[in-house]
């Protein structure tokens, strides 16, 4: 039978086009729109997208934004050139995939975290955050803690809803912050209307536009390091921008015409970010924030200033700003923010996303009467609920401080023992290891009292480059990281890409869905020459100490099998030792087939962040599936108790290096469940050394019995935290 979108396409050949309803939750918003434009760039031919009476260039994100496409919605794909059939057919299977999402997904856009999300959006800025496994930690809220002189220690909440000190805003990221106003006020950097030399203003231009690009590069991969790799998606579609053939056409004729590179530029942004500001969709409307923001970044670097703002004050603050940009809110200084309040913007604003990718709490659309309070008066910012609290009261004041002194005091009794192990109170020690992606996460993991490298992310070596590093570019960094870590095992996983990761270099066919398609290991079968050439690096890199191979996203025992067939081959000819080699449980089948894999692998890690969404078929940066993508599923702990049950029986030591390794209700569960290591992002290290060490590992094996008993996630929390 002819599959659909063929037949459609076949149908509708004689005129090169199709219509297709977009299925996405948000409709063609940034991240799709930008998998659109991706596809139809791999074609020569033109592609025109018809909506209603507009119409736009396939290849331009800025032209396709402003189509306003809701979903539900229909659109007619128009293309004509020598490949324009396998154009089509792509595009019309890209769309019914649902443009990198799943179909009835949303977008970029998150809504504030809710209760299923339980990473701490406060523990880097000292803030008290709701640890349900920690006793005595103050919930999030202030209106839980603050209290009248007398009544008792009874909330006021009831006295909140008159109080002309409060201000309600939209919450936006939680946490609970205290601390002095600091006015963000950002002057317009200065453009030049008109220049004499089109040349030179084009060679201005482009070299502004390469400095914008390695900017943008460096705080996505900034993001990723912090495990916020979704969020770091919203600075790609910038860069997307960027190299958009609409912006880039419009802006030279305008230099063309006596425009200065500044003025063309700012001109031509502006058109399209009031474009976009006028469409009828709330969402797509908010990115024209993007446009702006692109628009400043370009124009402050034609002016000379690369900061993109004024200076922050060297004291800690909570900033308040008519609204920001993600190109102001990725600059805040770690330490210095402690907390964000907009007058104006919305919890789906990119600068939004971001904060709660930060960890700083936020409040947004909290009026322009905010923009009045004095720099230097004492507020109290509330995340979780939108409540911001202007000159509290000393009662006020020094719950919150307690508060925060406790959560403060707690997080220093962890970083001074932090080189000791973690060993429960009846003698079983767990391995707490560190998740990381570049030579200075390595020295800062050392540092931090990680007993070993559980993941090793070699993608950054082969990201924003024009070409693949070679083999003594790559061996000279996994020497160095192993030389960091001073003889503690390193866990190098090969290369982890695909088609939802392009690398520029890597020709690789449109897939309907890339989650599913050619990626991991099994990408580097594919392209053997790249997997050959990183483990020669890696094997190269041994002698300087211990590292360890871990091959990605194996679903298939033949796929194990040829990979350590080629490892193999590159030790016998350089006449090496024998490297170690294991493999990530974070396919189902490979969970469940873990007695299979467990005679021919030298240890599991069990990604659980893609094992969750696998098992679950939940994206979890969903926005509204988020909640429920949660990794104590027991239908996923019920996957880690048979790998881990699998391993053991063949001596062989199981770890996880996903997000859940970090979380403290996961952590007695997961110790419970016999896991030898557990490998979380740096600055967790000491919190999860101590938790464990707090732990009697009878108790929680007893825990995690209870937790496979449950039927739903909620379900396992709620045993947790009752």
């Amino acid at each position: 039978m002819t599959p659909p979108v063929e037949a459609a396409v076949q149908n509708a050949r004689a005129a090169l086009g199709i219509e297709v309803v977009i299925h996405n939750r948000t409709g063609l918003h940034a991240r799709p729109a930008r998998e659109f434009v991706n596809v139809a760039k791999r074609f020569s031919s033109d592609v025109r997208v018809h909506h209603g009476a507009k119409r736009a260039n396939g290849k331009s994100l800025a032209a396709l934004l402003a189509l306003g496409v809701k979903p539900g919605s229909a659109i007619r794909i128009e293309v004509e050139g020598a490949d324009g059939e396998a154009a089509l057919q792509a595009l019309a299977a890209a769309v019914t995939a649902g443009l990198g999402e799943d179909p009835a997904a949303a977008g970029q856009s998150a809504a504030p975290a809710g209760p299923g999300d339980h990473r701490s959006a406060a523990a880097e800025i000292g803030t008290p955050d709701a640890d349900p496994a920690a006793p005595g930690v103050e919930p999030r809220s202030w209106a839980a803690i603050a209290v009248t002189a007398g009544s008792a220690g009874e909330p006021r909440r009831a006295a909140r809803a008159a109080d002309p000190r409060v201000r309600r805003g939209v919450p936006a990221a939680p946490g609970l912050a205290i601390g002095p106003i600091y006015q963000l006020r950002v002057a317009d950097a200065p453009i030049r209307d008109t220049a004499d030399d089109p040349s030179d203003e084009r060679r201005r231009l482009a070299a502004a536009l390469d400095l914008a690009r390695a900017q943008l590069a460096a705080a996505g991969r900034g993001l990723v390091e912090r495990g916020a790799a979704a969020e770091a998606a919203i600075l790609d579609v910038q860069r997307e921008l960027l190299d958009d053939p609409e912006v880039a056409a419009a802006v030279d004729q305008r230099i063309a015409g006596g425009a200065s590179a500044a003025r063309a530029w700012h001109a031509v942004l502006a058109e399209r970010a009031v474009a976009l500001a006028g469409v009828a969709d709330e969402l797509l409307a908010a990115r024209a924030a993007d446009f702006a923001d692109l628009s400043d970044r370009v124009v402050r670097i034609l002016a000379g200033d690369r900061a993109a703002g004024d200076a922050m004050p060297a004291h800690p603050v909570i900033v308040i700003a008519p609204d920001l940009s993600p190109s102001q809110t990725t600059a805040f200084a770690a330490g210095r923010v402690l907390g964000i309040c907009t007058a104006g913007g919305g919890p789906t604003s990119h600068a939004a996303i971001l904060a709660r990718a930060l960890g700083l709490p936020s409040v947004v659309g909290a009026g322009g009467d905010v923009l009045s309070w004095p720099d230097g008066a004492l507020i109290v910012l509330d995340g979780a609920t939108g409540e911001v609290l202007r000159d509290p009261d000393p009662a006020e004041a020094a719950q919150v401080r307690d508060a925060q002194a406790a959560h403060a005091t707690r997080r220093a009794a962890d970083e001074r023992s932090a080189m000791n192990p973690a060993i429960t109170r009846d003698g079983r020690r767990v391995e707490i290891a560190a998740n990381i992606g570049s030579l200075d996460e390595a020295r800062r993991a050392a540092a931090a009292g990680a007993e070993a490298v559980g993941l090793l992310r070699t993608e950054f070596l082969f990201l924003d480059r024009a070409s693949p590093p070679d083999e003594d570019a790559q061996r000279a960094v996994y020497a160095a990281i192993a030389g960091a870590l001073g003889g503690r095992p390193v866990i190098v996983r090969t290369l982890d890409i695909g088609g939802d990761k392009p690398l520029p270099y890597l020709a690789q066919p449109a897939e309907a869905n890339p989650f599913l398609g050619v990626r991991g290991l099994r990408l580097c079968l594919e392209r053997p020459e790249l997997l050959r050439q990183q483990l020669r690096a890696i094997v190269g890199a041994a002698g300087a100490g211990s590292l360890r191979v871990m091959l990605p996203m194996v679903a298939d025992l033949g796929e194990l099998r040829a990979a350590r067939a080629i490892l193999a081959e590159i030790t016998a000819e350089r006449s090496a030792a024998a490297l170690e080699v294991g493999i990530m449980i974070e396919v189902p089948s490979a969970a469940i087939l873990a007695h299979v894999f467990a005679p021919e692998v030298d240890f599991f890690s069990i990604g659980s962040n893609d094992l969750t969404q696998y098992t679950l078929a939940m994206d979890r940066t969903h926005p509204t599936l988020a909640a429920q993508a949660d990794g104590l599923h027991p239908a996923v702990l019920r996957l880690i108790e048979r790998t881990v049950e699998a391993a053991h029986a063949h001596g062989k030591w199981v770890g996880l290096c996903g997000e859940l390794g970090a979380d403290p209700v996961a952590v007695p569960i997961l110790v419970g469940l016999g896991l030898d290591e557990l490998s979380v992002n740096v600055p967790a290290i000491a919190q999860v050394k101590s938790q464990v060490r707090a732990l009697s590992f009878a108790d929680a094996r007893a825990i995690a019995a209870r937790a496979l008993r449950c039927a739903t996630a909620g379900e396992v929390r709620k045993v947790m935290t009752s």
